[in-house]
């Protein structure tokens, strides 16, 4: 059988209509939809866009909050990364710029007592190192370490003003202060005076890092004598090289102030050369400034210097040196005064006086003239001659010892 024809379908426009017409008829259906998918992607962006400024925002409050929590020295914040600003430069707000300020200071106290062993403070009448005592104290102290103080020059009381009640219940005060002879014999001084202190000091069982702080050293050379200050010193500050622990947790840090004018170079220099780590105070136009020499093992000795101020609860504040001083210009109108004008004796040559002395023939100077008056003696002139007769012990030279001279 046949199979039957298909159903007519619907009539296909001919390709004699008109160009264009049902391209616009389908732009026309299509229209709508693409301005409403326009529409929903800006509105998505914008949502993405004020989500991401929204966290953005966030992270910053966060960073702000962390760092307005860093009330002492001793904390170290790990605050998120900031965001990266366009051309790849990293965008610095105020809240960075206190972070970084706080990692400086951390650096330099760390810095200070990294190596271990005796620091010592050289400070002056001008310029004052209690203050940066008692800095590296409340840092060591944050630090959890066990501190102990010996103190001689200034009382108790006086010492730990300034400390809040948490800095001041990890110190261990040593006094020596008030009766440092024992001379009242009430039991509460210790026994046996500044020396056996130390002693007790070397003595110590306590595990884990320590710090000892002696105000002053200056006090101690006055009522002791060098040598055995010098060799309980080296003693106090080698403790974990002594019991063999080289981890920085058993690490043991000797502050000692010293009061340079008080003493000559010999006291001085042997102080100094037992010093891991040797500050010198100074500073200039009211700023005080610390010089810092470092002597690592094995290593070079390294130089450092940083301007700072201390805080009334002895937090520093790292400066960045004071202004240069500007050099007085001279003024066009004063005449300038030769140095010259009041010598005694003359520094400069006039022009006959300067031929004379081009002209002047040395004594020592073997000229061509000299050479033909000695060689050529002219008529009339006395001659001489030197007779030798030889002795039998005399130890003649054939060959002639003036050979290398031009006479």
């Amino acid at each position: 059988m046949t199979p039957a024809p298909p159903a007519p379908g619907p009539p296909r426009p001919s390709s004699a209509s008109p160009p264009g017409a049902a391209p616009r008829h389908r732009e026309g259906e299509r229209g709508p939809r693409v301005a409403g998918e326009a529409a929903e992607r800006g509105t998505e962006r914008a949502a993405q866009k004020a989500t991401h400024d929204e966290g953005k925002a966030q992270r910053n409050g966060e960073l702000g909050d962390r760092l307005r929590q860093v009330l002492v020295v001793g904390e170290i914040v790990d605050a998120p990364p900031l965001p990266c600003g366009g051309a790849g430069q990293w965008v610095v707000t105020p809240s960075e710029g206190v972070r970084r300020g706080t990692r400086r200071i951390l650096e330099m106290l760390e810095s200070l007592l990294a190596l271990g062993g005796l620091v010592l403070l050289r400070d002056s009448v001008e310029w004052e190192g209690r203050s940066l005592l008692k800095a590296l104290i409340k840092k060591s102290a944050l630090c959890g370490e066990q501190v102990h103080i010996l103190g001689c020059e200034v009382s108790e009381e006086e010492f730990r003003e300034g400390f809040d009640s948490n800095i001041n219940s990890r110190l261990v005060y040593h006094d020596l202060f008030r009766d440092p002879l024992n001379w009242s014999e009430t039991g509460e001084t210790l026994p046996g005076g500044p020396l056996e202190a130390l002693r007790a000091l070397c003595r110590r069982t306590h595990p884990g890092p320590v710090t000892i702080a002696l105000d002053s050293l200056s006090w101690l050379l006055l009522h002791l004598p060098c040598t055995t200050l010098c060799q309980t010193l080296h003693t106090l500050s080698h403790q974990d090289s002594c019991r063999g622990d080289s981890s920085p947790g058993e690490q043991v840090h000797v502050l000692g102030l010293l009061h340079e004018e008080l003493h000559g170079p010999g006291p001085l220099g042997v102080l100094s050369s037992l010093a891991q780590t040797e500050v010198t105070l100074s500073g200039a136009m009211g700023q005080a400034s610390a010089h810092v020499l470092y002597r690592r093992p094995q290593q070079r000795p390294t130089h450092q210097t940083q301007w700072f101020s201390i805080l009334p609860d002895f937090s520093l504040e790292l400066q960045g040196g004071p202004p240069l001083e500007p050099q007085p210009y001279p003024d066009p109108r004063v005449p300038s005064m030769d140095p010259t004008t009041h010598l005694t004796f003359n520094l400069r040559l006039s022009k006959k006086e300067r031929e004379a002395k081009d002209s002047l023939t040395l004594p020592f100077q073997f000229s061509s003239e000299k050479q033909q008056a000695l060689l050529c003696p002219g008529l009339g002139q006395a001659t001489s001659h030197i007779f030798y007769e030889p002795d039998a012990y005399d130890d003649l030279d054939q060959e002639d010892p003036d050979d290398d001279l031009d006479v």
